[in-house]
């Protein structure tokens, strides 16, 4: 850890979505920091797997399994993060859930699902995670967006409304939360490899894409410049084989 990222130590952040490909691999980014991570995901498998990992590396982590479906779970998870680590400083909304289907093929339930997940979870999350952020002397909130929010896909429709609504979240919480001293930013990322990607682009190879060690890699640029004279909003980027722009 460099000594200018010396005052990330012992802060406290909350990271959904932490068994993922992408979750873990920011626990393990944010625990080179010495930064305390209260981890959730609905896998408890994986939940537990990460956990240990991060335990045995030294880290001070805890875990909840819960449903993000579940709003009163939602609601419950940056209290619960305080009882645990005596304040809340970092919240990273990674969870998210993906589904290729053509609109006239949409189900109902399966479109409620990624709303619940992709946006009603995160801003009931930011909601209750305010009052905490407000005093910590590094607030930060960061979401992981999507291409999808800026460009549209076959057969990613309802995803691409979800990451619509969490950049307009992200933009909008942005403008109320900064004048309390929180930072609220957003990564905006093409083709990440990731169990969730592979159901929607089955047709690209591992080597392709984004790997979630460079998402990780992005949220460290972001806390690590969180007491610049500047503030990025947000970062997108895309594969390297993607064409520009």
């Amino acid at each position: 850890m460099q000594d200018n990222n010396a005052f990330l130590k012992d802060k406290v952040a909350l990271v959904t979505g932490a068994a993922g490909d992408i979750g873990q691999a920011l626990c393990r980014k944010l625990n080179t920091y010495g930064i305390k991570i209260m981890l959730t995901d609905r896998n408890g498998e994986g939940l537990q797997a990460i956990e240990e990992e991060l335990l045995a590396a030294g880290g001070d982590v805890r875990a909840i399994r819960g449903n993000l479906e579940d709003v009163d779970f939602c609601m419950d998870l940056p209290h619960k993060t305080v009882n645990a680590f005596g304040g809340l400083d970092i919240l990273i909304n990674n969870a998210g859930i993906a589904h290729k289907s053509m609109i006239e093929e949409m189900e109902p339930d399966v479109y409620d699902a990624i709303m619940n997940i992709n946006v009603r979870a995160p801003f009931f999350i930011c909601r209750e995670a305010l009052a905490y952020l407000r005093v910590s002397e590094c607030g930060t909130i960061i979401n992981l967006g999507s291409a999808s929010a800026h460009k549209g896909y076959e057969g990613q429709s309802a995803f691409a409304i979800s990451k619509h609504a969490l950049l307009g979240l992200t933009k909008s919480f942005a403008c109320e939360a900064y004048k309390d001293g929180v930072q609220v930013q957003i990564i905006s990322p093409g083709a990440v490899y990731s169990e969730m990607f592979n159901l929607l682009r089955p047709d690209l190879s591992a080597e392709e894409l984004i790997q979630p060690e460079d998402i990780a890699s992005l949220v460290g640029f972001y806390l690590e410049r969180r007491k610049a004279s500047f503030v990025i909003d947000e970062v997108r980027i895309h594969r390297i084989g993607k064409e520009p722009f």
